[in-house]
């Protein structure tokens, strides 16, 4: 057997991946364990363990350790750098030469993690560039037979901003590297920043904020990005403070990811003072980020069409934190060449640790199976008799139901009105809920999303909800037709039903798609159909079950949240709970699930 731990290291959203003989066994960020910190960058120590219990094996019988990082590329690029920019060139050698020294040993350091001696590892350290990892962790998983287009974009990663690749059988052969100082993540960030949302990975907000806007700044934005007719893009000088900004992978006092400042002074030319945050938002922010997201778009769709001229071919497997856009991703299958697309969850740098992985696999190992990803729930499982405990101390009203029942109660629940919140199973791989740790609720009901967004989320009233619903259900619902099992496309609503789903129905009348199979979760599908036939709309708004903190992973952190937010039912596993005022409506369902007709 061949073992590869995977590992996102001295970087934000620090994780660990599990791959046995070519295939994910076990993916987990570390900020669902210990401090549970949002984009935690610490040594992912509580994720290494994790992976393998679930993997069911000792560090001293792993083979490789994969890192997603490798310090050694891009080096003339990053000379050049330094001689021209003598000062902010300076500061980041020390920063690159800082995380070089702290690589140092990474065998030893996951020995200690796992309880063992420094040198009691027969591992082999392998380093995979951050993009490369990027790219290996998107086609690796993916379906894709034939030659297959790769991408990725985000901010940086070893002093790249953007790969281009062909990807066939085993191979991943990279054809063009965007270099910093250019970055379209950056651009994004910078314009995220100035609006009042600086802390690290705000940058969904001003994806949500834009429909609210006009872009009546375009011009400006096309004076901050310029699209390189012969190659991909720029940025303009002086108004990105690369090294003065971006992260540095450690927490402020706060115990949040660090972040300075990416716009310069010039920018306040452009649209006068920025934005403190925890000030209203006015009309120039919301115009901001709608000319924002156009021009990122605009750049974006410019790479992509690009790189189907380089790599010509319907297929494209991409990944990094640009990816994670969903208004983008569903213009891509709109707009360009490109008919299939796929992107497995964690598409940020959480998932590096996947592709790294994957990347030793087939070409350190020399393996030829390939791994399809068809699901997300590679984390932790917890037992039944951990629900139960928690469930109990929480001193709510409590009815066990068969698991076969319990869809179809739940169903009614939501139906009745009630936020309910869902766990079950393993929880999910990447920053986004996805049917095992969610909070569920009516999409038909008009102030259904005020209430979570001020009782639950406690978070910013523009933000929206996604809809999950029946793979076959989607053309019904939405314009375009997109299997999107990770939620990674944000498509417009049919205008017939936008009246009739008011919670998760956008300003601009779209929803961040989700679509359910039933073979990859059978116990959520069924909760979505038993509402569609009591509702007559097999959709079903879901959110991620947390209030500002990480996604829940253990029964405790659960009952925890259930308890100090206004979530009306809790669905541990087997176990329904409901707050006071709700006990008969769980009576009245658990009856009502137990009369209905299994399916």
């Amino acid at each position: 057997m061949s073992a590869i731990l995977g590992l996102n290291i001295n970087h934000p959203d620090a994780s660990a991946a599990l791959i046995l003989d070519g295939r994910v066994v076990a993916a987990v960020m570390e900020e669902r364990f210990g401090e549970r910190i949002k984009h935690d960058p610490s040594f992912p120590q509580h994720a290494i363990r994790a992976v393998l219990a679930i993997g069911g094996i000792s560090a001293t019988e792993l083979d490789h350790i994969a890192v997603a990082r490798d310090t050694s590329q891009n080096r003339a690029a990053k000379i050049s750098y330094v001689l021209q920019n003598p000062i902010s060139g300076g500061m980041a050698a020390l920063e690159h030469f800082r995380r070089a020294r702290s690589d140092l040993g990474v065998e030893a350091q996951v020995a200690l993690a796992c309880g063992h001696a420094p040198d009691a590892l027969k591992a082999k350290p392998v380093n995979v560039e951050h993009h490369l990892s990027h790219i290996a962790s998107a086609y690796y998983c993916s379906p894709f037979d034939g030659v297959t287009a790769g991408f990725s974009y985000d901010g940086s990663g070893d002093f790249v901003s953007a790969m281009a690749a062909r990807c066939e059988g085993s191979r991943i052969e990279v054809l063009d590297r965007v270099r910093l100082p250019s970055s379209l993540g950056f651009f994004y960030t910078a314009c995220c920043q100035f609006i009042g949302f600086d802390q690290f990975g705000e940058e969904y907000k001003v994806m949500g904020l834009a429909p609210y806007g006009e872009d009546r700044f375009a011009e400006a934005m096309r004076q901050l990005v310029v699209k390189q007719n012969d190659a991909w893009f720029s940025l303009a000088d002086g108004y990105f403070g690369m090294h003065r900004g971006g992260h540095d992978a450690k927490l402020d006092g706060d115990r949040r990811m660090k972040m300075l400042r990416l716009y310069t002074d010039s920018w306040r030319d452009m649209f006068g003072e920025p934005r403190a945050r925890g000030e209203a938002l006015s009309q120039r922010e919301m115009d901001i980020a709608r000319s924002c997201q156009v021009r990122f778009e605009e750049i974006a769709l410019h790479c992509f069409n690009r790189l189907q001229r380089l790599v010509p071919t319907s297929q494209i497997a991409y990944a990094g934190g640009c990816a994670l856009n969903g208004v983008m991703n569903a213009r891509l299958l709109r707009e360009t060449a490109f008919e299939q697309a796929y992107m497995q969850p964690a598409s940020s740098d959480d998932g590096l640790s996947v592709g790294a992985a994957l990347w030793t696999w087939h070409n350190v190992v020399g393996g030829r199976e390939r791994f399809h990803m068809q699901h997300a729930y590679w984390g932790p499982e917890h037992p039944k008799d951990a629900m139960l405990r928690a469930a109990e101390a929480t001193g709510a009203a409590m009815r066990e139901l068969p698991l076969a029942q319990i869809p179809e109660a739940v169903a009614r629940l939501i139906h009745a009105g009630l936020v309910v919140g869902w766990y079950q199973g393993r929880s999910e791989w990447g920053p986004r809920a996805l049917g095992n740790r969610s909070i569920l609720a009516d999409p038909t009901r008009a102030d259904m999303k005020d209430v979570i967004n001020a009782k639950i989320k406690r978070r910013e009233s523009f933000r929206p909800f996604a809809p999950s619903v029946l793979r076959s259900a989607v053309s019904t619902y939405f314009e375009q037709d997109v299997f999107s099992p990770f939620m990674m496309h944000v498509v417009k609503l049919r205008p017939e039903w936008r009246p009739r789903l008011p919670a998760i129905t956008h300003v601009d009348g779209t929803g961040r798609l989700q679509s359910i199979d039933s073979d990859t979760n059978p116990l959520y599908y069924r909760v979505i159909e038993c509402f569609g036939r009591l509702s007559g709309v097999p959709i079903v708004l879901n959110t991620s079950f947390n209030e500002n903190e990480p996604i829940v992973d253990t029964p405790e952190q659960a009952a925890n949240c259930f308890q100090r937010t206004g979530l009306d039912a809790l669905c541990l596993g087997p176990y329904l709970l409901v707050k006071g005022e709700h006990q008969q409506t769980l009576a009245d369902a658990c009856m009502e699930s137990s009369a209905a007709p299994s399916s």
